[in-house]
């Protein structure tokens, strides 16, 4: 059975699963009816968006705080009390659309969804029904060497509830989440496989985090995720029973999810039985999926117009002003650098996910006539200091355009890559320019011919097993007396022109 959606399912046997098996009786000569299943998957998206208050209130949208202290009379829904939208919300909000190329209404209201719960103060949640804030849209994401597309159906702006803690004898409630606007982001039911979702999910934070719209920290529980799956004969177009997985806090556990999931509703199928529609739970440490409750229909949640908050009208002006604020896509910006500065894909891919050290490459690259040995330098040479030292680009001790220099003087053969990765760790510690230190320490690389005969004279009498192997064909047995090479001129020989004399004197 295909773990990703995938299963040949024979309808006369149907515990036999592949019939190509020595076991299965219809391989007798007869013929035999074989169907494959795939995985239907929706997504339902909650991202806590990035504001220094609620949705309705004054209070901090801030994480870490005492329970129950970044609360009002509003966050505890007490009578009276009444909301005032939060327009940086609504312009974050009407940002994603734009970036997830949805449509935005002219008119959007928000509506009352009713329920009792602990965490609902109010015993109802501030959320679009009818009427969203964006409608439509999608995501697009590199998978399985392509570019594949998500359809979405809407994004729309509620209102977060507080967070229940379970203790041994009672249970509490904290209502610091309480209120702080939330956008949910709904996919149709298009994505195939739990790969599929996972790559889907890490776009979609991307994208997100890029906008400056949330921050995404799935640690802080600022992305939470209900997973909706069902299982049909592939080609079908009727929907099989769904299941819904509510609260998936991390994006690898949605895909360990429904991974499961789709192997026991394909197991289940398999075995003649019917899929009823229901909410489970994950247990991340079983790695199991268990039923919470049966959902025969869905919940009435009695909508209604709230009515305590006109509708939404943006003026043309007033999203004039939010379309200042579009950035650059991730994949877009990766497609770039790759075609603009002649950069491999992984370079490229660094650089999307690391937006500062893309954005000092790109500052460097564009007067670089090796952007790609730029690249290479700013990745394995200055990332790894970054990090070893604990620092950050600010506080550099040299210019970006030494990191320019240095690649230059290498590529023109006055330096050895091995000098150039000296010369680096001394600019990183001190400062000053490359072509400095390269003079100060006498390190321009030697391609006088008597100087490198004799070095090469020197190696390969001091090798003589090595030599023979080459004039024997074994051609890497050049590389220890290479080495030695170096070893003598204190790297400063120049390694092709000794390669080309070690050959020429190793065939005499």
């Amino acid at each position: 059975m295909k773990r990703m959606g995938g299963a040949t399912l024979c309808f006369r046997y149907p515990q036999l699963r592949d019939c190509a098996k020595k076991e299965c009786p219809l391989n007798n000569g007869e013929s035999s009816y074989r169907m494959e299943y795939e995985a239907v998957i929706g997504l339902e998206t909650h991202v806590q968006l990035r504001t220094q208050s609620k949705m309705w209130c004054g209070c901090p949208n801030q994480y870490g705080s005492d329970p129950n202290t970044n609360v009002c009379p509003v966050c505890l829904g007490m009578p009276g009390s009444l909301p005032v939208p939060n327009e940086e919300a609504l312009k974050q909000t009407a940002l994603a659309g734009m970036l997830l190329n949805c449509d935005i209404p002219a008119r959007a209201k928000f509506d009352r969804k009713n329920y009792f719960y602990p965490d609902a103060a109010k015993d109802y949640q501030i959320s679009q029904f009818e009427l969203p804030s964006n409608v439509g849209g999608y995501v697009e994401f590199e998978f399985e060497e392509g570019i594949q597309r998500v359809e979405l159906n809407r994004a729309h702006l509620e209102e977060d509830v507080g967070k229940s803690f379970h203790f041994d004898k009672f249970s509490g409630v904290d209502f610091n989440r309480a209120g702080v606007p939330l956008l949910e982001i709904v996919t149709e039911a298009c994505i195939t496989s739990a790969d599929m979702a996972y790559e889907y999910l890490n776009a979609l934070k991307d994208i997100l985090i890029y906008g400056g719209v949330s921050d995404c920290d799935m640690e802080k529980g600022m992305v939470r995720c209900d997973v909706n799956v069902s299982v049909r004969p592939k080609g079908s177009t009727e929907l099989g029973g769904k299941i819904e997985i509510k609260n998936m806090n991390t994006f690898s556990g949605a895909r360990k999810a429904l991974e499961h999931e789709i192997e026991r509703q394909i197991e289940d199928v398999t075995n003649g039985k019917t899929i009823p529609q229901s909410t489970r739970r994950w247990d991340d440490v079983a790695e199991i999926t268990e039923e919470m409750r049966s959902k025969e229909s869905a919940h009435d949640y009695r909508y209604f117009p709230c009515p305590d908050l006109m509708p939404l009208e943006p003026s043309e002006d007033w999203l004039a002003d939010v379309r200042t604020r579009i950035v650059e896509l991730p994949l877009a910006r990766k497609q770039r650098f790759v075609k603009d500065y002649g950069i491999p894909e992984g370079d490229a891919e660094t650089f999307k996910n690391d937006v500062p050290l893309g954005d000092y490459f790109e500052g460097i690259a564009k007067d670089a006539k090796n952007p790609k040995g730029v690249a290479n330098l700013v990745i394995n040479n200055l990332r790894a200091k970054l990090s070893e030292t604990e620092t950050d680009l600010a506080s550099l001790k040299f210019e970006p355009s030494a990191v320019v220099q240095l690649v230059e003087l290498m590529d023109s053969g006055k330096i050895s890559s091995k000098i150039a990765q000296d010369t680096f760790v001394l600019m990183f510690k001190n400062g000053g320019s490359p072509k400095a230190i390269v003079e100060e320490k006498g390190w321009v690389q030697e391609s006088d011919e008597d100087a490198l005969g004799a070095w090469c004279d020197e190696a390969i009498a001091a090798n003589p097993g090595p030599a023979e192997d080459f004039r024997n064909g074994k051609e890497a047995a050049i590389n220890r007396i290479m080495g030695n090479v170096m070893k003598l001129s204190k790297g400063k020989a120049n390694p092709g022109a000794v390669v080309q004399m070690l050959k020429d004197k190793l065939k005499c």
